[in-house]
């Protein structure tokens, strides 16, 4: 029956959810030839970012360029595309957490890659690179958790609001400094922010590149919760505490969960439900379904 009901999907619909993993926005047609920014990104080494993968269902993301405070060099660009795809295809994965080394999350790009990508074509194709990674990123089937220890700032600030929740240690503090660069936010960090405060708070934090601690972000709803730890393992505890909440059940469970959430912002209302029904089909009826069924029986008796 559920897949009898998948078949009469509309065809919009049915493409949008099975490209949206993997699906970039920007590709030939925009003048973005990812080849050619992979060549060039390939020059800037230095860091790492890395991927751990536990077996309770739960990755985690480390920015590590610590004596740069995590700033993404060229290869970090290229290693978090990589990291992502990874995560694309890890079907046993719920959740995700991500932080920086040593205790801060990250000041955002490299100066000396920045510099040598100094023409307003370079910005744009950096841009694209990136708004092409961080919704890959977003639509991901895992709940994700953005861990702010120390300083976040810049794409740093930004790379958090493409996290479903964020939390920050009571001495952490995040700041979108673009402009004081005399830029903007390029990594879609200015059109998420606004989803996640409104456009009003979007428009102070960005225009008064607005210091916020952990108290301000929690008032005005960028932060779900100022945790108590500041350590770096004891936080990386804490959060970790905190996620398991939200990915109790089967990857599959939580995996379209996500997936529907993910798709309601940004499909129109129509599109988002269809979309929902067909993700159901995929549920219903399956192990996780019969399994809890047959407890409700037992406690019904």
């Amino acid at each position: 029956m559920a897949r009898s009901l998948l078949k009469t999907s509309s065809l919009s619909v049915r493409t949008k959810l099975l490209h949206q993993t993997g699906l970039s926005l920007y590709n030939t047609s925009h003048g973005f030839h990812e080849e050619e920014v992979k060549k060039k990104l390939e020059q800037f080494p230095g860091g790492s970012v890395d991927l751990q993968k536990e077996d309770s269902g739960i990755g985690i993301l480390t920015l590590n360029n610590p004596s740069k405070m995590n700033a993404f060099s060229g290869v970090m660009f290229l290693q978090l595309l990589e990291k992502v795809i990874e995560l694309e295809n890890w079907t046993e994965g719920k959740g995700l957490i991500v932080r920086g080394a040593k205790n801060t999350f990250s000041s955002g790009s490299d100066l000396n890659a920045v510099k040598a990508l100094g023409t307003p074509e370079d910005g744009m194709t950096l841009c694209m690179f990136m708004q092409n990674t961080l919704t890959r990123f977003m639509r991901l089937p895992l709940i994700s958790v953005a861990l702010v220890q120390g300083r976040a700032l810049g794409g740093g600030a930004e790379f958090t609001t493409a996290c479903d929740f964020r939390l920050m240690t009571p001495e952490s503090e995040i700041r979108f400094v673009h402009k004081e660069m005399g830029i903007i936010p390029s990594w879609g960090g200015a059109t998420r922010l606004a989803e996640i405060i409104g456009s009003r708070q979007a428009l102070k934090v960005l225009s008064g590149a607005l210091k916020l601690d952990s108290k301000k972000a929690l008032d005005i709803g960028m932060v779900d919760e100022v945790l108590q730890s500041s350590g770096e393992t004891e936080c990386l505890e804490e959060a970790q505490e905190w996620l398991k909440q939200f990915i109790k059940g089967p990857p599959e469970v939580i995996r379209a969960l996500k997936k529907s959430v993910a798709s309601g912002k940004e499909l129109c209302f129509e599109d988002a439900l269809q979309n929902e029904r067909d993700l159901l089909g995929t549920v219903w009826g399956g192990p996780a379904n019969k399994e809890a069924i047959a407890r409700r029986r037992k406690f019904d008796k």
